[in-house]
């Protein structure tokens, strides 16, 4: 075989190879006037109206991250300063021509009055005074002459100082352009020599449908999940985006696809994170570990799952919150049904709780030696941590019921079992307080435990008592007068204890009233009674005693300022809370270890339901009396109604606080 080119004449040619050069979609689709800018209209539309109005300013800056058009926006401006228009009789326009010579050649980077300077590499005092010298000069060729300075903030101080007195009062044919992306680190003495304009990052939705516009002009074929994928791993840059999508397209052989680009950015499949979410809230933690044991075989990134598993999260977070919006947004979203569900699965406390944990937890991730060691620690913190109130902690709570509920089913009848009641004066006389009484049960029938009703408002507190033997006396039907509460009966120790609270002897309890029923048949709630119940005023009394002594601080202060007294007897004290994040068992033993300190040495049980007198409640009610007292004797004040009447004064709202003698 001969060489390339053998058996050719002597005059032939040699043979050359023209390669054809390629303009990166980045360049290439630079925009080129302020109608092709994409994601900034703020920007765009006060440019253009001080072009058109020609209220123009001597210096500008531009701010924000890299790839939103800080270069491409100084460059129209540079245009629109110096258009000439297509006739050659063109003024200073919002609309450059791009025909004309001066805006050919600031495209090309080669127009004599337009300069450009690099501070990350051009930063000394030298460079500066070099480009100043040039100012002295009137424009050769162009209508201004502009001076861009890009990523500014990398100027030293003496180069700050030397460039003020010019950047102040420049000749009325100079412009300063400024851009950086990071305007903390600008002297405010150029801050305020320059008229400042803040280029905002991107939405994922913004580059999507610019990067549809781009490949169709490429034609080039897409998938709509794989330019989805592009958009978000942009976060916010439109250059990054651009460059990404070149190298999508040569990673899939001119083509995009959701598999391709996934494996190209490393992204984690959605179907992973679903798995993962479902997961966590079936509190399958085998199900978790599996999953990741998945991810770390398919070598796909612990990061990328936690940054993918927030996205998801996020949606869910607005479906629960908003969901007429939220299925607006998400019309093409293959994924989104799936999202929906376990947005109805997953509580909302639990949905912001997991989305905490996988935000903080990519902090970890560089911390642990492994990483999806720690995706898989950051992942079980949820059902470590997993809010009480759930429907997992409410299987729990039945699961502990069910014992006691079958020792009272399977008692005999002289068995006595104590049944909740609300709480009753404070004030009797010790000596005439039994420590405990004990109610016998007149049925066979099982009792279900009963929870207490709050404080009544004008009748004394009632309680829920079990059923009578068969007969003409009904629920309903008060005890007998002649025989009274029949606290005698008890003949043996009870199998159940609650809280039964100690009243006189020979007072009427609350077993002598008749029970409200509601329509069903139900034990009615009655509302507290307006100025409170004396149970409150001790719980009260007894909790401004261990804040004022500082014996409870923190949870257990929150715990004991949250919480109403529902009962108490000789041994175990009944609190209610609203919120079940105050019912920890290390708060309940402290703030019982403080009560000891008063001489109150019980047991403490706390519940979850609706609280109507707290400490907490009083106190707000107090300073909210204190308030309007304030208030109304500002507003009777002889001189601030004359202030008023005479000059026209007004109070601002807000502005009047009540001082705490």
């Amino acid at each position: 075989m001969g060489l390339p080119g053998a058996g050719l004449g002597r005059d032939t040619p040699p043979l050359r190879i023209v390669g054809m050069s390629y303009v990166v979609l980045a360049r290439k689709y630079r925009p080129r006037n302020f109608t092709e800018m994409v994601g900034q209209g703020h920007v765009v539309q006060a440019l253009s109206n001080a072009l058109t109005t020609q209220r123009l300013h001597h210096a500008y800056l531009f701010t924000g991250t890299r790839g939103v058009g800080k270069t491409t926006v100084s460059r129209i401006l540079a245009k629109s300063l110096n258009c000439l228009g297509t006739d050659g009789q063109g003024g200073i326009t919002a609309e450059p021509c791009g025909v004309c010579q001066a805006c050919t050649d600031i495209d090309s980077g080669r127009f004599v009055d337009y300069t450009e300077l690099d501070a990350a590499s051009n930063r000394g005092v030298d460079e500066v005074q070099a480009l100043l010298e040039q100012a002295v000069y009137k424009p050769v060729q162009g209508r201004f002459k502009v001076f861009m300075i890009d990523e500014v903030h990398m100027l030293t101080n003496t180069a700050f100082n030397a460039m003020l007195k010019t950047l102040e009062e420049p000749p009325e044919y100079l412009k300063f352009v400024l851009a950086t992306t990071d305007p903390q680190k600008v002297p405010v003495t150029v801050l305020s020599r320059c008229l400042q304009f803040n280029l905002r990052p991107m939405a994922p939705e913004t580059v999507l449908e610019h990067l549809k516009g781009v490949l169709e002009a490429e034609q080039v074929p897409a998938d709509v999940q794989a330019l989805r994928l592009v958009a978000r791993a942009a976060r916010g840059s439109m250059r990054d985006a651009l460059s990404l999508t070149d190298q999508a397209i040569a990673f899939g052989g001119g083509q995009l696809q959701e598999a391709t680009v996934r494996q190209m950015l490393g992204a984690v499949d959605r179907s992973y994170v679903l798995r993962l979410i479902d997961a966590l809230a079936r509190a399958d933690g085998a199900t978790v570990v599996d999953t990741i044991d998945t991810l770390r075989l398919n070598g796909l990134n612990a990061a990328s799952t936690l940054e993918e598993m927030t996205g998801v999260l996020q949606r869910m977070a607005v479906l629960q919150a908003v969901p007429e919006r939220a299925q607006a947004e998400g019309v093409d979203d293959p994924d989104e049904a799936q999202i929906a569900q376990l947005a109805r699965s997953l509580p909302a406390d639990e949905t912001q709780l997991l989305y905490s944990l996988c935000l903080h937890g990519r902090a970890e991730l560089g911390l642990a030696p492994d990483e999806y060691a720690a995706l898989t620690m950051v992942l079980l913190r949820l059902m470590a941590f997993k809010p009480a109130g759930t429907a997992s902690s409410a299987a729990a709570e039945k699961k502990t019921l069910k014992p006691a509920e079958a020792a009272v089913a399977a008692a005999p009848a002289s068995v006595p079992v104590l049944s909740p009641v609300a709480a009753i004066p404070a004030s009797a006389p010790q000596a005439q307080r039994p420590a405990l009484a004990t109610l016998p049960v007149r049925s066979t029938s099982p009792v279900a435990p009963v929870a207490p009703v709050p404080t009544p408002q004008v009748a004394p507190p009632t309680v829920a008592r079990t059923a009578p033997e068969a007969g003409p006396q009904d629920d309903d039907a008060p005890w007998p007068e002649d025989d009274g509460p029949p606290w005698e009966e008890a003949a043996q120790p009870p199998s159940r204890v609650m809280a039964i609270p100690v009243r006189d002897a020979g007072e009427p309890g609350p077993l002598d009233q008749p029970q409200p029923r509601d329509e069903h048949g139900a034990q009615a709630v009655l509302p507290a009674a307006p100025g409170g119940s004396v149970e409150g005023d001790f719980w009260f009394d007894t909790v401004m005693q261990l804040v004022r002594a500082e014996a409870i601080t923190a949870l257990v202060r929150e715990l004991g300022l949250q919480s109403q007294l529902v009962a108490r007897d000789a041994d175990q004290w009944l609190l209610r809370v609203e919120r079940s994040s105050l019912n920890q068992g290390n708060s309940r033993e402290r703030l019982a270890t403080a009560l000891q300190t008063l001489g109150h040495g019980v047991r403490l049980v706390v519940e979850i339901g609706s609280v109507t007198d707290s400490p907490a409640r009083r106190l707000a009610a107090e300073a909210t009396r204190r308030q309007r007292d304030a208030e109304a004797r500002i507003m009777s004040d002889p001189f601030v109604q004359a202030m008023m009447r005479d000059f026209g004064g007004k109070i601002v709202p807000g502005t009047l606080k009540a001082i705490t003698a």
